[in-house]
């Protein structure tokens, strides 16, 4: 497939979006209050078409080197059932957090600091995902902000409606610290990405874009994969062939809202 060519799934993935990098602070365009300093637009592009206030049991890992904190099947439903409360009190629809809930969000492990993404789906097209790549805030202040943020902030949708509230499907992913990949040259870098890995920053400039390891399951290819992230970063497509990126990756652990049946918190 030609850089130019761009399946219909991923469409809405790679709309353009040029980061401002200051004093260590990197913007995906500017996102409506009450977007937080450290935001991403980026997307994990799964398809998914269940049910809605159900949630997984199951967790999703990308990387073959542990996280420094791993998260059980609990706290992963606890954190996509704070996301959905979040996202129905900004709209104003009235729901009782149960006491289940409170105390599994009270868990010691929610207070560490990390990078955290939330993306929002209807019927397997993308809705909004926006996300901090680094730990700036305990992981529950994380989701409860990227979740609202992801619903009514996101720069290229229009805010969610009461009437999608009940056909949103919701993703939370958790991020390791991104490391610097050293590299010589493109066919070192080539050699060096790992697909449905690794998830990918790219940096030259004021220029930058990220793409979620789980963006591999849509561009395989790495030549293609980058030649979208360079332009969705506002950089041409052979970027990474012409000039020197800088380029990080980190790995996601990621909890999806399930089909009915799922137990939930209620």
């Amino acid at each position: 497939m030609k850089p130019g060519a761009v399946p219909h799934v991923l469409a809405a993935i790679i709309l353009s979006i040029t980061l401002v990098i200051q004093a260590g602070v990197a913007c995906a365009l500017t996102v409506t209050k009450p977007a937080h300093a450290g935001t991403f637009c980026a997307a994990s592009s799964r398809e998914f078409k269940g049910s809605i206030d159900r949630f997984i049991q199951t967790a999703a890992f990308y990387g073959d080197k542990p996280m420094e904190k791993n998260y059980t099947e609990d706290q992963g439903r606890a954190l996509l059932a704070l996301a959905r409360a979040a996202i129905r009190e900004h709209l104003g629809v009235k729901a009782a957090v149960s006491p289940t809930l409170k105390k599994a969000l009270m868990d010691e492990a929610f207070k560490a600091k990390t990078g955290t993404f939330v993306t929002l789906t209807i019927a397997g097209e993308l809705r909004g995902c926006i996300g901090s790549l680094e730990g700036r805030e305990p992981l529950v202040e994380g989701v409860e902000h990227n979740a609202v943020n992801a619903a009514f902030g996101d720069p290229r949708f229009r805010p969610l409606s009461k009437k999608e509230l009940d056909k949103v499907h919701i993703e939370v992913s958790i991020l390791t610290e991104p490391e610097t990949l050293a590299y010589s040259d493109a066919t070192d870098l080539l050699n060096k990405l790992r697909p449905g890995i690794d998830g990918v920053i790219i940096r030259q400039g004021y220029a930058g874009a990220t793409f979620l390891p789980q963006v591999w399951e849509q561009l395989p290819d790495k030549e293609e994969f980058l030649a979208h992230l360079c332009m969705k970063a506002g950089l041409g497509a052979d970027a990474w062939k012409r000039g020197k990126l800088e380029v990080k990756t980190y790995q996601v652990q990621y909890f999806e809202e399930g089909r009915p049946g799922d137990p939930s918190f209620g």
